[in-house]
C-alpha cells in the first residue's frame, strides 16, 4: 500500500489531490492501494457532489474565514475544522468484494476499525438510527457507512467510483463547536448522535493517530 504523508492544505488543494490520486491510478492502472491522511487550513465546508448549496451564508463564512469546496463524492456537507480526513484509492478488483458498494465500505472501514482498536477505541460499522434526509450537515445523517462509538457517529465516509476504481474518503471528528455548526447549517446539532475524539479520549493527539495509521499500514505490506 502506498502511504501519502500527512499534510495540511486548503480545501481546494485537498480535493484536487484526491482527484489527482484517483485519476493517476486510473491512467496508470495502478494495482496498489493508496492511503492518505490530511487536514484543512483554513477551515472549509465540503459539499457533496450533487448537494444544493442554498443553505450557505457567504457573509457568515467570510466572518469565520471558512472556505467552501465541492467533493467528488456524494452525501451532505461537512465542516472540516477540528478533524482530520482520510482518503483511500483502490481498483475495485483489488478488494475482496470491490464490486459491491456496501461490502467495499465494510472492507475499507475495517482499516479504520483496526487502527482505532489499537488506540483503545472500539468502533462499530453502520448507523444505528435511520437516515434523516432533511439535514444539510453530514454527521447528523446515519448510514451503513458510518463508524460509531457506543452508538454515536464518529467517522462519516463517502465514496465515488470511476473506470473500475474507488475513491473513499471520510471525516474523523476530533472535536466540534456546536454553536458554530448550528450557525452554519441552520439546524440543531444533536450531541447524542455524534461524538468526537475529545469526548472519547482527550489524551490522544493527531500525532498518535497518524503514527498508528502508518504503523498499521506498514504492517500490511
Amino acid at each position: 500500500m502506498k502511504i501519502i504523508n500527512f499534510d495540511t492544505k486548503t480545501g481546494e488543494e485537498n480535493m484536487r489531490i484526491d482527484e489527482e490520486l484517483l485519476n493517476n491510478a486510473i491512467q496508470n492502472q495502478f494495482e496498489d492501494k493508496i492511503f492518505r491522511l490530511y487536514a484543512w487550513k483554513p477551515s472549509c465546508i465540503s459539499l457533496g457532489r450533487n448537494q444544493d448549496d442554498k443553505f450557505i451564508d457567504k457573509h457568515l463564512l467570510k466572518e469565520y474565514n471558512i472556505d467552501v469546496v465541492r467533493r467528488l463524492t456524494g452525501g451532505r456537507a461537512l465542516l472540516h475544522d477540528k478533524e482530520i480526513t482520510y482518503s483511500f484509492v483502490s481498483p475495485a478488483k483489488g478488494l475482496q468484494n470491490g464490486e459491491s458498494v456496501i461490502e467495499s465500505y465494510k472492507e475499507i472501514s475495517q482499516i479504520l476499525i483496526d487502527v482505532f482498536n489499537k488506540l483503545g477505541i472500539n468502533l462499530t460499522l453502520g448507523g444505528e438510527k435511520g437516515v434523516h434526509t432533511k439535514f444539510d450537515y453530514c454527521m447528523l445523517i446515519s448510514t451503513g457507512a458510518d463508524l460509531c462509538y457506543q452508538g454515536r457517529k464518529f467517522i462519516g465516509s463517502a465514496q465515488c467510483r470511476k473506470n473500475g476504481y474507488i475513491l473513499q474518503h471520510g471525516s474523523i471528528l476530533l472535536d466540534y463547536d456546536k454553536n458554530l455548526l448550528e450557525k452554519l447549517f441552520k439546524e440543531d446539532i444533536s450531541t447524542d448522535s455524534i461524538i468526537s475524539l475529545k469526548e472519547i479520549n482527550p489524551s490522544l493527539t493527531i500525532d498518535d493517530i497518524i503514527n498508528c495509521f502508518n504503523s498499521y499500514l506498514d504492517s500490511l505490506e
